[in-house]
């Protein structure tokens, strides 16, 4: 903005007119002075002592200065004094004056161009630096210079501007440091390898101890964003381990026994990873027990901390030494412990009521897997009743027969014939019951005995009723066990059912029905 003066200068303001800031040494005001700040009118005012500070007036009565809008207040009387040093200083630039405003402003915006270098020179290592100065000058190190950082890939800078200071220093360290990751764990059981620790574009690899597998990426890199291409990897047991079971041979079952004592070392494992295993595991009967005969599968099983699991299998095999098997007799039946024909085991024979034994009553199998004694048959029983006294008759039923004695006084008596039609149809149950009836009929001389087709004397069966006292003149009935115990007395007839009620009751009759029960005897047919 230019304003004419009676000398036609051309005088300019504060955008053209450069302020003297080497000569005003006093505070400037700034956006309200004629110049802006420093203005050679404020300073000779000062001078003068005609500047009062902090007053301000909104117009001069001179036309000159009348654009001002915040201007320190003057005294008018003044004004004149004021408006003539205003015209002088406008009007420097005149023609003829020697004065060249154009050369003289080109040559103070070249100077403030050019710049004074305040900081010293940023130069940036792995990173671009791009300035901007307060005034567009041309030194990029002037004081008010803001600059930014750009590092490159990889790397990164804490303060990405910076500005030079009054202090002839810049406001913070601008170097571009490297990225690094974050420190990977050292897994368990195992490590890694780095190109260059956690730097940018460092490469580990990991690996693990011997007996364990990597889980994961055998290898991760770091990023420029400061993260790693993979996850951490661990190192896991997988390998499991080792446990070697024992070798047995067969073994014999002990002599009378079905089983054998088998005994081994309890076997341990071992682990290719930490060697820690928990406790071996059996699975079948322990060691220093009876195994019975057969083939018995075993297995130990081990597991180590990360539960792999480890295995050995062996087998047991019990055998029995066996003689030929050994069979009942016809009309017989036989016991046997053990198992029947082992090594040791004792078979006993007996036969069925009627008939008697011959051979062995009891044979063992021996070592050399044969049997001890004779071969057993059960034959007829052959009743001597031509022996002399009644005791010598009774003698070979002993332990054998048990047996019902009938005396009648004739053989039309009544309860007598009654008796033996209820005796006859049972005569199944007789024989399993092992009892042999002995008939005593008659008056002496005239009377007689009877097993069933063998006829006894008359001196005979007279001894026999005399040492049973039994009466020749009323019916009677006495039942005797094997040992010639007397059991049961009757005056008058009873039925076969009754006889073999009281029969079962005998303590040795308990035994004969489970052995017949095994031989498979009965009376059902």
């Amino acid at each position: 903005m230019t304003w004419s003066c009676p000398n036609r200068a051309v005088a300019r303001f504060s955008s053209d007119l450069p302020p003297l800031r080497a000569h005003v040494g006093g505070p400037h005001i700034k956006g309200g002075g004629v110049w802006g700040g420093g203005d050679p009118l404020v300073f000779l005012l000062q001078e003068a002592g005609l500047w009062k500070v902090g007053m301000r007036c909104w117009k001069f009565s001179c036309k000159l200065l009348s654009h001002a809008k915040s201007v320190p207040c003057l005294n008018m009387d003044i004004c004149p004094l004021v408006l003539v040093f205003v015209q002088f200083c406008f009007c420097l630039g005149y023609e003829g004056s020697g004065q060249y405003p154009h050369r003289d402003d080109e040559d103070w915006y070249r100077r403030d161009k050019a710049g004074t270098p305040w900081c010293a020179p940023i130069k940036v290592k792995n990173g671009d630096v791009s300035c901007r100065t307060p005034r567009g000058e041309q030194l990029m190190n002037v004081m008010g210079t803001r600059c930014k950082i750009r590092c490159k890939r990889g790397y990164e800078t804490q303060n990405p501007e910076v500005v030079c200071m009054a202090t002839k220093h810049w406001s913070s360290s601008y170097s571009c440091h490297e990225v690094r990751c974050r420190r990977l764990n050292m897994p368990v059981n195992g490590g890694f390898k780095c190109s260059d620790g956690s730097y940018f574009n460092s490469r580990c690899e990991f690996f693990c101890s011997p007996g364990y597998y990597l889980k994961g990426q055998k290898t991760t890199t770091c990023q420029h964003t400061k993260l790693w291409t993979a996850e951490e990897s661990t190192c896991i047991d997988v390998d499991a381990p080792v446990i070697k079971c024992p070798t047995l041979k067969d073994k014999w079952a002990e002599p009378g026994k079905l089983t054998a004592r088998v005994t081994w070392d309890t076997p341990e494992g071992v682990d290719g990873a930490d060697g820690v295993l928990t406790d071996v595991i059996l699975k079948g009967k322990p060691s220093k027990t009876d195994f019975p005969e057969g083939l018995h599968k075993m297995s130990y099983s081990v597991f180590d901390r990360a539960n792999n699991k480890g295995m050995c299998r062996f087998t047991v095999r019990v055998r029995v030494r066996r003689c030929s098997p050994l069979f009942p007799s016809d009309n017989g039946y036989m016991k046997c412990d053990g198992d029947g024909d082992n090594y040791g085991a004792t078979c006993h024979f007996t036969c069925t009521g009627g008939y008697e034994l011959t051979g062995s009553a009891a044979r063992v199998c021996q070592y050399g897997l044969i049997w001890s004694g004779t071969d057993t048959n059960c034959a007829p029983m052959n009743i001597n009743v031509g022996v002399r006294s009644a005791a010598a008759l009774l003698d070979q039923f002993y332990e054998k027969r048990r047996l019902l004695v009938i005396s009648a006084p004739t053989a039309s008596n009544h309860y007598y014939r009654f008796q033996m039609t209820n005796l006859q149809p049972a005569q199944c149950g007789l024989d399993l019951r092992h009892v042999t009836v002995v008939e005593l009929v008659g008056n002496y001389p005239a009377q007689i005995g009877r097993i069933r087709h063998r006829i006894l004397s008359p001196g005979l069966a007279l001894q026999l009723r005399l040492l049973l006292q039994l009466s020749q003149r009323t019916f009677s009935m006495v039942l005797l066990d094997k040992q010639g115990l007397d059991k049961m007395r009757y005056t008058f007839p009873i039925t076969a059912a009754e006889i073999f009620t009281t029969i079962d009751t005998f303590p040795l009759r308990k035994e004969e029905e489970l052995l017949q029960q095994e031989a498979g005897q009965n009376c059902q047919a």
